[in-house]
């Protein structure tokens, strides 16, 4: 789960070249870039997967989504090819 936002600036045309590579590759700008920070430097260890997975097993309150619930949604919103500009962001 995300819980940090970091803001950047970026030239018109790095925009440009993001949104266009991101929409190639049928995926949210953010998504992308979190590819990008992933092949760069190194995805998350185990350990860092299986202790952000005890975190959120420990939450409670509030409404969760089942990662299937998840997929279902990502898929469905990919099927109608909403444009990125009307997505939730």
């Amino acid at each position: 789960m995300f819980g940090e936002r970091l803001q950047i600036l970026v030239s018109r045309d790095q925009r440009r070249r993001l949104e266009g590579e991101a929409r190639r590759r049928r995926m949210s700008v953010g998504a992308f870039i979190r590819e990008a920070i992933d092949a760069r430097l190194g995805e998350a260890t185990t350990a860092e997967r299986l202790r952000a997975v005890a975190e959120i097993r420990s939450m409670s309150g509030g409404r969760f989504l089942t990662p299937k619930v998840l997929d279902r949604i990502v898929e469905e919103e990919r099927e109608r090819g909403l444009p990125t500009s009307r997505r939730r962001r």
